[in-house]
């Protein structure tokens, strides 16, 4: 009989703890933090540090960020029995957590992936602007493999699809057996998912989406020359309209440097009868400090944090449609300067510029692209000292000083 196999993700759930970007032991972020999920041993195998996004109750197995598998020992146990050549487990140590723990890394991929039996599949387009990327897996659900192409693997990620960790029926079986905690298993083998139905609405999501982006694509190439050699990779999933986050960066004027989000004004997923803009925004940072780690820089970073606040939080974004937002986001792997010493970076989201357009349209309707700045933290103590009216001084006083829109590292606080 063909072995049966389940895709294994985190059961995500209120209460539970939420871990950070894997870290080195002097706690910097890791150049390449997807490494764990490429389906290859792992470069970095000294042990890693994982700070926690948000503190709460622990689990057996927990994804920290970039979907990297994180397992307790008594897990890693089981798969180091079950599954000794399919895997490797990297020591990991979770801020105040005793542990053990480790990184779970399957080491094995295959072409496996059949689509035609899959429920719902997207491809990228050459509307979508990364040529290497054309005709290869944009989005997929309700998955289907062919059991007869993964060999005799009991873990592994297919090759189209590496988000996805793959276990048998076997694997399954012994981890309910032993109880453990924060596992969903989606099973990706038997009937076929497809539906005509679905097929269909999927094929006009995806026609809605291609509207959007190409409208907004023509927007970004008047902001000025994008910088391919600065590709930032697109994450599939989270709270964005689409449930993918793309960003664009730009090389402009007098070795400025812009970084804008691209898919908060993405069509909304379950509206199909009609062009939606998503959130009706998009974000923007602008520095002139260089790129020297390319999207690892910290201004990609800061965008990322804020962008996933906006998204999640639906207060945030009322706040921003009647004027400009102060908030602050983790402050892990930021400059020093920028950092408060609760360990967090401030911004102002909503300054006006005329460098850059505020408002442009799509067919789903208007989009306002805000601007993010980086406030060093004695401004953000007078912001909060001052109340009412403070940032529209704080905006006065940033133009004045010629600082403008633009976040940079370190500079002279326009407050004292």
């Amino acid at each position: 009989m063909p072995t049966k196999y389940f895709d294994l993700y985190e059961h995500v759930a209120e209460g539970f703890w939420c871990l950070g970007h894997p870290l080195d032991a002097q706690r910097r972020e890791l150049d390449d933090p997807w490494q764990f999920t490429a389906g290859e041993p792992a470069h970095f195998k000294e042990r890693i540090q994982l700070p926690l996004s948000l503190e709460g109750e622990s689990r057996d197995f927990s994804h920290a960020a970039f979907a990297t598998p994180v397992v307790t020992e008594r897990l890693a146990a089981l798969f180091q029995e079950l599954a000794p050549n399919d895997v490797e487990l990297i020591p990991v140590e979770v801020d105040f957590h005793a542990g053990p723990y480790f990184i779970l890394n399957a080491l094995r991929t295959f072409a496996c992936i059949d689509t035609e039996a899959s429920a719902e599949v997207d491809y990228w387009t050459e509307e979508d602007g990364i040529p290497e990327k054309v005709g290869k897996l944009f989005s997929i659900s309700g998955m289907r493999i062919d059991p007869s192409k993964v060999s005799d693997a009991m873990v592994f990620r297919p090759s189209e699809w590496r988000g996805s960790l793959i276990v048998s029926e076997d694997i399954k079986d012994a981890m309910e057996r032993a109880g453990v905690t924060g596992t969903k298993f989606e099973a990706v083998t038997g009937p076929p998912t497809f539906d005509p139905v679905r097929r269909a609405e999927t094929k006009k999501r995806s026609d809605l989406w291609a509207q959007a982006r190409i409208a907004r694509h023509a927007v970004w190439r008047g902001l000025g020359d994008l910088a391919d050699d600065l590709y930032i990779p697109p994450v599939v999933g989270g709270p964005w309209p689409g449930e993918r986050q793309n960003w664009q960066v730009f090389r402009r004027p007098e070795g400025r440097m812009l970084v804008v989000t691209d898919g908060l004004s993405d069509p909304f997923n379950d509206v199909l009868d009609r062009p939606t803009a998503g959130f009706g925004l998009e974000l923007a940072i602008e520095t002139l400090e260089p790129f020297s780690d390319g999207w690892k820089s910290w201004p990609v970073h800061l965008l990322e944090r804020v962008a996933y606040e906006v998204a999640e939080f639906e207060k945030l974004r009322v706040t921003l449609s009647k004027g400009t937002l102060s908030m602050e986001v983790d402050g892990v792997g930021m400059p020093e300067t920028l950092v408060t010493p609760e360990g967090r970076v401030a911004v102002l989201i909503g300054m006006e510029t005329d460098s850059l357009p505020s408002r442009f349209m799509l067919p789903g309707g208007e989009v306002r692209l805000l601007t993010v700045k980086a406030l060093m933290p004695a401004e953000l103590q007078w912001l909060l000292r001052q109340g009412k009216g403070a940032a529209a001084e704080l905006i006065r006083r940033f133009n004045e000083a010629g600082e403008g829109h633009l976040s940079r590292s370190w500079r002279q606080p326009v407050v004292s």
